[in-house]
């Protein structure tokens, strides 16, 4: 199934029902080139000329805005569920039912837009919603990121070298010497292959070592974690001269309300994390659904204002969505072609060349694609590019 729909208009006929079963006849039943659905636009309120070149413009722009963060909410949902990103399409749902038939079952929400408004005013709220998602999102998402990056910082200091590795959650308690008033024990890492040479020679680095005091507690695949004991008057002696045997000397003081605290913190960020999950990812599918919604109801603005613009008053045009089969794209485009390129004198060809493409204000002729007809594209896989 692709994921792009085209949404276009023609001039009604002697009734709109007629434009769309000539059309309908034509690319679909004779030619199997797409399936065709009615893309049902209400009476709204026209406004003026010149209001509505303004409003073609800005509803162009509208339109970019309210896809861009319709993607964004799309793509964090898929970071958040991480390892269940593999749901994440089923998760993206426009009001509780899947995009493609939201798309093809399109009804005007007359509740959230209500069609007694202007234009400009129905642009304005969806304008003020979805930058009102765009805030909580920015808002969210840095909260649970940071969240998230905290948890992963802790998590790499549990693991990783014995050089740079948390060591809380490796020493006992019976691995010091505590509260003694002259000695004390140090936790030493020594590369692998030096095992030997500290178990016979560690004694003699300097004096007021505490004979046969260490013992291996950890190794990795590089290193090994040994503990010694000795006078604390030495300790710094002893660090400086085991460095120069390539010994080295990690600072760590055990101290056990220490330890249980940086535990506590890894154990009540999880349960954040987890805290914040269900919440964050039910968030993420209404306002996607919230976003969704609006971009559908943009794009029925622009064929609306185009249609006004282009097949003039009173207002009488019947807006078709058309889901094209992959194949068939080429073929699809001639015979829309064929059907409306009279209604375009500069365009009867098909598409106007780069040339000829004067780009008039407010008459969409800008657009890198213009067509005899009114046309918008729709992409309803909202996970495909991060970024517009």
């Amino acid at each position: 199934m692709m994921s792009e729909y085209w949404i276009i208009s023609a001039p009604g006929d002697k009734t709109c029902q007629q434009t769309y079963d000539t059309m309908n006849n034509l690319t679909s039943k004779q030619h199997n080139l797409c399936n065709n659905y009615k893309f049902h636009i209400p009476d709204l309120k026209v406004g003026t000329l010149d209001q509505l070149v303004g409003l073609s413009d800005d509803l162009g722009k509208l339109d970019t805005y309210v896809e861009q963060i319709t993607r964004k909410v799309a793509n964090y949902l898929g970071e958040v569920l991480e390892d269940q990103r593999d749901k994440l399409h089923e998760n993206l749902m426009a009001n509780n039912t899947e995009l493609p038939q939201y798309l093809t079952r399109f009804q005007w929400d007359m509740a959230k837009y209500p069609i007694k408004q202007s234009l400009r005013n129905i642009a304005d709220i969806i304008s003020k919603q979805i930058g009102q998602i765009d805030g909580d999102l920015k808002t969210k998402s840095q909260a649970y990121n940071n969240l998230k990056g905290n948890l992963q910082n802790l998590e790499k200091k549990k693991t990783g070298s014995l050089l740079t590795r948390n060591l809380a959650d490796l020493v006992k308690k019976e691995h010091f010497i505590l509260d003694s008033e002259y000695l004390t024990t140090l936790l030493v890492i020594v590369p692998k292959v030096m095992a030997n040479d500290w178990l016979t020679n560690y004694e003699k680095i300097t004096d007021m070592i505490v004979p046969r005091s260490t013992q291996l507690i950890q190794e990795d695949s590089d290193y090994c974690l040994f503990n010694v004991t000795l006078f604390k008057k030495v300790a710094e002696e002893f660090k400086l001269h085991a460095r120069e045997r390539k010994f080295i000397v990690r600072d760590f003081v055990y101290n056990e309300e220490e330890l249980a605290a940086g535990k506590n913190e890894m154990t009540k960020l999880m349960t954040d994390k987890k805290k914040q999950f269900g919440p964050l990812v039910r968030w993420l599918k209404v306002n996607f659904s919230e976003a969704f919604c609006a971009l559908i109801h943009v794009k029925a603005l622009r064929v609306f204002v185009e249609s006004v613009l282009r097949y003039g008053l009173p207002v009488n045009f019947q807006a078709i969505l058309i889901e094209p089969n992959k194949k068939s794209v080429k073929r699809l485009r001639d015979v829309l072609n064929q059907l409306y390129g009279h209604l375009d004198g500069a365009s009867a060809g098909g598409q106007v060349s780069s040339a000829d493409n004067v780009d008039i204000p407010g008459l969409g002729f800008g657009q890198s694609e213009y067509y005899p007809y009114v046309f918008y594209k729709v992409n309803i896989d909202m996970v495909e590019q991060a970024k517009i």
